[in-house]
């Protein structure tokens, strides 16, 4: 079984100054190959494959001699991940492949002979770089990603494998039904509601201010720099308070739920609405969803989607009776069949929570709209995001 433990390190100002190289060559091996690729596919209609970038690599080390300060295995990734990115690209799972930018985030992955000593990380041609251990590793060692925030922030992605066996997920306990929002982030089928908290617009005044400094920064200056990694430290900041949120509200539903049933939302068609596309953008939907499905298939429980396209809300959960419409600004309705009064929000969270007890019942995957749950297309949803090799080496555990 797979696991990822993301820990913050410290490098100092040599190992700071080896790992920016490090990070410059490897993108620009991506660019290089990348652009090749694309010249290539336009004059032949055929694209090059992993071994058609790896075998560049000993004479681009004999032209460029920086090359070498990289470590070797790095460089041999970058060839894996751009023939699996045209990989997913051709299946239908991606976008095509992007040109790296040296501004944002940065990061280089060494696939092996990494070794956890302690409180240090040994890394190859870096050495030891404190890294602050916050829970217990356990496992082999698969890889280990470094990358670099935009807030000049460091930290290591440990991929783990361990010798525990996958747990049967079982229907047997409680389900809930969840129903997503703004004003009130989730609502339960048990007529509980979370709030929505404000990160950003906590930080909105504070933020303006800085970002109003920067502007007036010369371009290229060392005072624009810092102005720069101030601005990115206060995203970083709302960014770290939302991944707090949901975490520990995911952790608890999942504690004291067996089956969690959630809408299927289609977060980029409703970030298109001028209206309310930062506030969608802020609460972080689908990073929920994510987390809330990965932790229960930890756990053996059951995370199930219901069709976007099914009336959770126009549904009377009593009578099952559906209203022909239903505007966004009316929060309370009364059915006019068996005149119950209901609250749109906890109403939708009962008919999500009963589709999907209706949907486990059946066995299928399909609800009520004649839809399926998962899509046709896309990346297939896992525990982590990426699959094991088996032809990789394993790290030093």
């Amino acid at each position: 079984m797979l696991k990822v433990v993301k820990i913050r390190i410290y490098p100092t100002k040599e190992q700071e100054i080896s790992l920016a190289k490090s990070f410059g060559c490897t993108r620009w091996l991506w660019n290089r190959f990348l652009a090749q690729n694309n010249e290539v596919y336009k004059e032949t209609g055929k694209g090059l494959s992993r071994y058609d970038y790896q075998k560049q690599l000993p004479k681009l080390k004999k032209e460029f001699d920086w090359i070498k300060e990289t470590y070797s295995q790095c460089l041999q990734v970058v060839c894996l991940n751009l023939s699996r990115a045209f990989i997913n690209f051709f299946e239908g799972r991606a976008r095509y492949p992007k040109f790296k930018s040296k501004h944002g985030r940065q990061s280089i992955s060494y696939p092996q002979n990494v070794l956890l000593q302690g409180d240090y990380l040994k890394v190859p041609k870096i050495g030891d770089i404190y890294a602050l251990i916050h829970r217990e590793i356990t496992g082999k060692l698969k890889t280990v990603t470094i990358s670099k925030n935009p807030d000049n922030k460091h930290y290591a992605c440990l991929l783990l494998e361990d010798d525990s066996e996958e747990i049967k997920p079982s229907t047997e306990g409680k389900a809930i039904g969840l129903d997503l929002g703004l004003t009130d982030f989730v609502v339960t089928s048990d007529n509980s509601k979370i709030k929505q908290p404000l990160w950003m617009k906590q930080r909105e005044r504070n933020l303006k201010r800085k970002q109003q400094k920067l502007a007036r920064k010369v371009e290229g200056s060392k005072s624009r720099e810092k102005a720069r990694v101030l601005v990115a430290k206060t995203h970083s900041k709302v960014a770290r308070c939302r991944g707090d949120f949901l975490h520990k509200l995911s952790r608890k539903i999942v504690n004291e739920n067996q089956v969690i049933v959630v809408e299927d939302l289609h977060v980029k068609g409703m970030v298109c609405n001028p209206n309310l596309s930062s506030s969608i953008s802020q609460v972080g939907w689908g990073t929920f969803c994510t987390m809330l499905k990965y932790k229960a298939e930890q756990e053996g429980k059951v995370y199930l989607e219901v069709n976007r396209y099914f009336p959770s809300s126009k549904t009377c959960h009593v009578c099952l009776n559906v209203v022909d419409s239903l505007p966004l600004d009316v929060r309370s309705w009364t059915c006019s069949c068996c005149n119950t009064n209901h609250d749109r929000d906890v109403n939708a969270a009962i008919n999500i929570r009963n589709e999907g007890l209706r949907i486990l019942a059946s066995g299928t995957g399909v609800t009520a709209e004649g839809g399926c749950v998962s899509p046709k297309r896309g990346r297939k949803k896992s525990t982590v995001g990426q699959q094991p090799v088996n032809s990789e080496a394993y790290a030093i555990a």
